[in-house]
């Protein structure tokens, strides 16, 4: 368990919600503002940007290294995606302010060093080291030597390279470590979710474990919960209507409120190990089945097994207790429908 931003992340508590923004300002800075005041609205944690230039992240070349080929970014440059959906330097302080104003927090991926040392001028509460950048040790070391939280999300890493990653944070200072588990495919296809690993993870590595969500639905992320894990990521946009690189697969506000609410759900759901029951059952008790008296008796009476039986509702003894009533003479008189009690059976 760890703290970000003074809110409690772990197995005990509620699941932290992080709504990554990423692309979906639409190269506003309204826009931008718009998803933490709606991020704050839906109930989330935290808002999670990015921090990079197009020049910080790749070159400006059509080399065809350096073109997108497949999948839901074909055409683009890298140079390209990433200067159409970047967060300018430039908007940060004011975008933290903004946050703060609104009453929730807001870190950040940095992708360069230089990143990194604008989100240590601006106090970020916390960083995320992206899949992509998971190999970018030197980036984990600069990160981890501020000294806050640092999650770190897994897709396409081996186990030893999420061992060399964790390693290098834990080196150079970073004592509060989680750990995504993340199928970096945009979109992601719930049949590949391999949510089982979340529990691999905590096992292997001994660290918190959340879900940095891709897939289209709150499924994932909500089943994530009832299999451990206490972070989940996913991709917003501010309206319903928005376009640009990341919104396919981003959910809507109304899908983030319910994302809040069935991760909610789903943890409360969980309840503790052990065999405990609810408190929500009281009431539920005075109807179990219990001994009644099927017969009129007089005080002296003996028992005979006709004069009791296991009824509801449950304001007599147990009915394991029925042999050993039978043949016993009652202390006074008693009534068809009065409870069997120990008072009123001599001992």
């Amino acid at each position: 368990m760890f703290e970000i931003n003074g809110r409690k992340v772990g197995v005990y508590e509620k699941p932290y919600i992080i709504a990554e923004l990423s692309a979906n300002h639409g190269g506003k800075i309204e826009s931008a503002k718009l998803a933490i005041k709606v991020a704050k609205d839906s109930g989330a944690c935290a808002v999670k940007i990015q921090t990079y230039t197009p020049d910080t992240m790749t070159i400006d070349s059509d080399k065809p290294d350096f073109k997108i080929h497949h999948g839901l970014w074909k055409g683009y440059t890298l140079h390209n995606l990433y200067k159409e959906a970047y967060t300018p330097f430039e908007w940060h302080k004011e975008l933290f302010d903004y946050a703060a104003e609104q009453g929730i927090t807001l870190f950040s991926s940095p992708f360069d060093e230089t990143a990194v040392d604008l989100l240590q001028e601006l106090n970020a509460p916390a960083y995320k080291i992206a899949s992509f950048e998971l190999i970018d040790l030197p980036l984990i070391k600069r990160a981890a030597e501020c000294g806050k939280p640092l999650l770190m999300s897994t897709g396409m890493a081996s186990v030893t390279e999420v061992a060399e990653a964790l390693d290098v944070a834990i080196k150079y200072g970073c004592g509060d470590v989680l750990l995504f588990h993340c199928i970096s495919s945009y979109p992601a296809p719930i049949t590949d979710s391999n949510l089982k690993n979340i529990d691999f993870l905590r096992k292997e590595f001994g660290v918190e474990v959340g879900l940095s969500d891709h897939t289209i639905s709150n499924l994932a992320s909500t089943l994530a919960i009832g299999l451990g894990a206490t972070a989940i990521e996913k991709h917003f946009k501010p309206t319903d209507d928005m376009s640009g690189p990341d919104t396919s697969f981003s959910i809507t506000p109304s899908q983030l409120s319910a994302l809040v609410n069935d991760c909610s759900d789903a943890w409360n759901a969980l309840g503790r190990s052990g065999f405990h029951r609810s408190t929500a059952e009281e009431d539920s008790r005075k109807y179990r089945r219990s001994l009644y008296f099927m017969s009129n008796l007089r005080k002296g009476d003996v028992v005979q097994s006709g004069d009791i039986r296991a009824i509801r509702p449950g304001f007599g003894i147990s009915p394991k207790h029925f042999d050993t009533v039978v043949g016993k003479s009652v202390c006074c008189d008693v009534e068809r429908g009065d409870p069997v009690t120990l008072e009123v059976i001599e001992s």
